[in-house]
């Protein structure tokens, strides 16, 4: 069994082992693949595990003897998977992998904007401290999470996740999903209109996959709406928001700040005028990437392979 892993680096730059998956076939692991790559390292594959490359029908139909695609992540629309149906390829994907990972990088965004950490050490280590005349200071406003309401978009494992930790800081949370599961409501958890979710919150965050309604779900209507100082953070997928929107929005102050592991456009280009804003922090795309969370990945990913050569496929996103 021919198996090949085209953009293998981002997983696993190293400190992981591919050892689990060696004992189920000839594996051969490529870090990264180029579009002109992927034909001729895949050629002779049953099995293939993706990252970020894309395939579709042209490449379905270029690669014969191919079998199986695994997606080393949760979301899978890199893959036409109707297209790879008609094909008879499975493609399955890691469903939960991340959740806590994800979650806990939304407090370390939403803390930094609230407390301002790297400034004000640097500014001790500058002398600041020791030239004051008080016994403290601060350099910019200082924020209280207790008793705000975090607007949570998306009710899957992440944003419920993100919801059971914003409770633990005594943040009221509203939830906005097209189908509320109304028994997971508390009183510090309420499902809402996406109205009322962007008027009412001082923090949203959004945990909703990308599909044609929810690309551009946060845009300038929504943001017209929204609290003044109201804090936006998406861990989630970059086309979710509107960049030029939320830009005018950091720029008028109606959005207080931003915490962003996600863009329209990854890797961004040099000049993207979202990083000229001292009030929006942009990481890249790390959030899923604690060593603990990628090594459950990587472990089922591999056994989505040794069930699916079993006959038994887990966490197939094209069955039928």
């Amino acid at each position: 069994m021919k198996i090949v892993v085209l953009d293998g680096f981002a997983l696993n730059p190293g400190d992981l082992s591919w050892s689990s998956l060696e004992v189920l076939g000839d594996v051969t692991v490529y870090d990264r693949t180029s579009r002109d790559e992927v034909i001729e390292r895949a050629k002779e594959a049953d099995i293939i595990l993706i990252n970020k490359i894309h395939f579709k029908k042209e490449q379905f139909e270029q690669l014969p003897r191919l079998k199986y695609i695994g997606v080393l992540a949760t979301g899978y629309n890199i893959v036409d998977v109707e297209e790879a149906r008609r094909h008879g390829i499975v493609v399955t994907n890691v469903p939960t992998y991340g959740t806590q990972a994800v979650a806990q990088f939304v407090f370390a965004h939403l803390l930094e904007i609230c407390h301002h950490i790297p400034l004000h050490a640097q500014s001790v280590k500058e002398g600041k401290w020791n030239r004051r005349e008080d016994f403290c200071y601060w350099e910019k406003p200082l924020i209280e999470l207790s008793e705000k309401v975090m607007g949570i978009i998306g009710a899957g494992r992440i944003g419920m996740e993100t919801a059971k930790i914003a409770n633990a800081f005594g943040m009221r949370v509203i939830v906005f999903t097209p189908r509320p599961d109304l028994s997971r409501e508390t009183p510090m958890l309420k499902f809402v209109s996406f109205d009322t979710l962007v008027k009412d919150s001082d923090v949203i965050s959004l945990h909703c996959p990308l599909t044609p309604e929810t690309r551009g779900i946060i845009n300038a209507e929504a943001i017209s709406k929204m609290k003044p100082g109201v804090i936006i953070i998406n861990t989630s997928r970059g086309p979710l928001i509107d960049e030029v929107s939320l830009l005018e929005g950091l720029k008028s102050g109606r959005i207080y700040a931003a915490g962003l592991d996600v863009l329209a456009k990854e890797p961004p280009s040099e000049h993207n005028p979202l990083f000229d804003q001292e009030n929006c922090n942009v990481t890249p795309h790390i959030a899923w990437a604690p060593h603990e969370s990628r090594k459950r990945l990587l472990d089922t990913a591999v056994e989505n392979v040794k069930m699916y050569l079993n006959g038994e496929p887990i966490n197939q996103v094209n069955g039928g």
